[in-house]
Formats: structure tokens, sequence, C-alpha cells
């Protein structure tokens, strides 16, 4: 929760600190906001690859809430504004850190919520809903705390309180550590200098994000390259598997391919429809970066409605399959922008945008994240072997990443040819948008069917039981060299 209040307290004043205090133009900054996200959720694969393999996933979320705190912590040095002044180097470096430190947090704070429930049971997806609930708690009361602090008292305030709220976070974690039951930690004994070693990777990392940040066209590529490097191992990792577990990865795959659509839409929240929210909405003298706490308040009112609603239906074996519920995502946040420009041009282009339209873009983008990122986070860690289990799940926050920079690429097509927004043009591709994502979402429905077949869950099993005491806490049931699923027991007779 406490992360959320610090990543989306940030986020709410990002596009407004770029544009007001460094002074970039609307289409700059809004290619910056779209990499500075992409990398927030590209470098989870890292971290879930060290926390499968090395550390497990407490010791990742400990040390990814520690580079947290202190980048955001980092932001509140706003110097004297402008692209001239040498603080600006400083605000790279907090990016920076923040970014890291996402990669440790993200991907593995979500395992180990998987960890708590077995596979097969039904109340994932709700579990995944009441957990993506309370961390939008946070994020409704970081956006309103650090927006309001930020646009009214100065920016070092509203970052400020940002970085103590993942101190509170940190230390809330720390604290909960027995509630765990164990789950999360290292899959096998290590030394305590390699340990360190692994930390010191973190660290330095941050120097190459310092640089990624500030040139984009760089990040684009980056993506691209080791897009296609993730592919190839998850698919080298899959043909190895037993026919069934080989098919529920093609589905992770299918679903995982539509994560860029969906936040390449619904991340204009933080970027161009934050602009226009401040120039062009009749606000009524509400900070804009305030309206950004009604997804959050959205997600805390319906998620509960959610939650209960995929188990009703559970129930009765009328439950949209995870393929379906993506589809009816994408359909309803392609929806979300047609009712936007339909309000705006209802009223004409020289008057304020009312700002009905605005809780209805958000209210339809939050239906549609119910339906798509808390279902996607349990079919990703409820499909993916359990030796895979973070390393799918930063695959996941990869094409997320990609998502946000297509975002970036959306938002700065909204500044048009001068880089400066204008209501007319802004609408025109939101229009496009708009439509385009409703085919995909019509064409992702009809083939669900085909994709729930993939997914297998007939034959989906809990983790086997192992006459080895521990073995099944190991990341690899082979590692220790030995395979003891169907043996027994001491004192145990075979029937």
């Amino acid at each position: 929760m406490w992360e959320r209040f610090s990543f989306y307290g940030m986020r709410a004043l990002l596009i407004f600190y770029l544009t007001k205090h460094w002074l970039f133009a609307d289409d700059k900054a809004n290619l910056i906001y779209g990499a500075y996200l992409s990398l927030v959720y590209i470098t989870p694969v890292l971290g879930g690859y060290l926390a499968d393999r090395y550390l497990g996933q407490r010791k990742a979320v400990l040390f990814g809430a520690l580079l947290l705190t202190a980048g955001h912590l980092l932001m509140a040095f706003e110097g004297g504004g402008g692209q001239s002044d040498p603080t600006i180097n400083v605000f790279w470096a907090a990016l920076a850190t923040i970014i890291v430190g996402s990669g440790f947090l993200k991907a593995n704070i979500s395992v180990i919520v998987g960890q708590l429930y077995a596979r097969t049971d039904f109340r994932r997806d709700s579990a995944y809903t009441i957990f993506y609930m309370g961390i939008n708690v946070g994020a409704a009361l970081g956006v309103i705390l650090a927006g309001w602090l930020g646009e009214t008292y100065g920016w070092g305030y509203g970052f400020g309180a940002a970085g103590i709220g993942m101190l509170l976070g940190l230390l809330v974690f720390m604290w909960g550590k027995p509630l765990l039951l164990g789950r999360g930690e290292a899959p096998r004994p290590m030394s305590r200098s390699k340990e360190m070693t692994l930390y010191g990777i973190g660290i330095a990392s941050i120097v190459v994000m310092w640089a990624l940040i500030q040139y984009q066209d760089v990040i684009q590529n980056l993506l691209i390259v080791s897009g296609v490097g993730l592919l190839g191992y998850v698919l080298y990792e899959s043909f190895k598997l037993e026919p069934h577990a080989r098919d529920r990865m093609f589905a992770i795959l299918f679903l995982i391919a539509l994560n860029p659509i969906f936040w390449g839409l619904f991340e204009q929240a933080g970027g161009s429809l934050n602009l226009y929210t401040d120039r062009f909405v009749d606000r009524q003298g509400v900070p804009a970066s305030l309206f950004q706490s009604i997804n959050p308040i959205y997600i805390v009112l319906l998620g509960p409605v959610f939650a209960w609603l995929w188990i009703a239906l559970g129930k009765r074996g009328l439950e949209p399959s995870a393929p379906a519920k993506f589809g009816l995502a994408l359909f309803q946040v392609g929806l979300a922008f047609l009712v936007f420009v339909w309000g705006a041009n209802s009223v004409g282009p020289a008057v304020a945008t009312p700002v009905l339209f605005v809780f209805l873009i958000y209210f339809l983008q939050t239906t549609g994240e119910l339906c798509l990122s808390p279902v996607g986070l349990s079919a990703m860690n409820r499909l993916a072997p359990s030796f895979l289990a973070s390393l799918i799940m930063g695959a996941w926050f990869y094409m997320t990443a990609v998502g946000n920079f297509v975002a970036g690429k959306i938002g700065e097509a909204t500044g048009g040819e001068g880089g400066e927004m204008t209501k007319e043009g802004t609408l025109a591709v939101y229009n496009q948008i708009g439509w385009v994502t409703i085919g995909i979402a019509v064409a992702v429905l009809a083939v669900s069917p085909l994709i729930k077949r993939l997914m297998h869950l007939d034959t989906l099993a809990d983790d086997e039981d192992h006459a080895l005491a521990g073995e099944s806490q190991l990341a690899e049931p082979s590692a220790a060299g030995t395979r003891t699923a169907g043996e027994l027991k001491p004192g145990e007779l075979r029937t």
C-alpha cells in the first residue's frame, strides 16, 4: 500500500514537474514520462530473475523498498528549475534509483501473494483483486496528499511526502515478516559475500538507468532487443516442459502480448490526459493532479464488487475465462476514450470539457483494469511453472513497460508538430486509438475459447508432495539433485 502511495503520489506530479519546473515541451515531457514508466516496469525482469535464483522474494522486496525510499527523497531536491540547472542531474538520479528499486519490488511482492494460495484455489483471482484494492488505497492517499502539497506548497513537499510514505511501507513490511509464513525465502543458502555482490549489481544498475532515462530513443531499441531475447528464453524453457505445461506457457505469452495495448491507452492518465485536464477541462479550481486519485478510489470501491462477482460466477460455472476478461478489458478502455471524445465534442471546441467526462473515462478505464491487471497477475502465477514464477511475473511487467513506452509515444503524438498540445489534436488521437482497441477486443473475445483450452485448467495441480522435508520450498525441485515426488516419508506405508 505504501509503495503505491509513493509511486502514484509522484506519478500525479511528474508530467507537471517536467513541463512547469524543468520547462520541457509537451511532446518531450510525455516521452520522458513514458520512458520512465517503461523502465519502472522492465526492471522487474532482472529483479524477478535474481529473486528466483538467489535472493528470494522477501529480501528482494526489502532491497527494492530501500532504494525506492532513497529515490523518492532525492526527488525533493528541486533546485531553481529549467534544463540548464545542474540540479536536473539529481532529478535524473532520483528517477534512476526509483526505477531500480521498483525492479526489485514490483514482481516479487505479487509473487509472495500468489505463494499464499494453492494453484487450484478458486479464490486466487479474488485474492489478487483484494490485494489490488489494498494497494490502491495507498495510491489514492498518495495522489491526494502529494499532489495537493506539490501543487500548493512546492514540488519538494509533494515528493518528500511520497518518500516518507515509502519509508513507512518498508517498516510495515519488516514488521509483518511472521505473517508471510516462511514464503518468499531464498531457494538455497547463500554466502554473505554473494548476497552483497547481488546488491552491488543493483546499485551499479542505477548508473545505467541514469543514462537511459535521458536518451529515450535508446530505450526503444532496448525494448526491442531485450523483448526478442526474453521471448527466446521463455520459448526455450517452454519446449523443455511436458505438453500441458508447454501449452500453458503459450497461453501466458498470448495474455502478456495484450498488455502493451491496454497500458498504452490506460497510461495516458498520468501523461496527456493529465495535461488535458489541466488545460481544457472545467475543473472549477481543483488542482489537476488530484484527478489522478479518481482511478484508485474507483478501485477501492469496485474491487470488492469484482472480487464477489468472480467468486459468485465461478460457483455457478459462469465466470469468464482469463482471455475473455482480457477482451472485455480492452473493449472498456477503448470505449472510455470514445465516450470522452463524444463528451468533449458535444459542448464544442471553444468550451471547456465538462468534468463529468473525466470521471467517466476513469470509470471505464478502472472497470477494464479490474478485468485485466489482477486477473493477469493471478494467471501468471497460476499457470507458470514454479521455477519460472518470478521471471514470468517479470515478463508480465516487461510488457507493461512496453505499454508505458507506447503511452509515451501516443502522448507525444498529442503534441502535434509544434510540440504543444491542442484540444482538437488530442481528441483526434483519442478517437483513433479508441476504435482500434475495440476492434482488437472483438478479435480477442473471438479466440478466447481456444486460449482457454491451452490453459488446461482441468489438469492444473498444486505443487507435488515431497518426501524430503523442505524440498517443496525450493525454486527448482531438482536443484539438490533429487526428485522425491511419490517417495515414501519415514513411517509411511505404500497403499
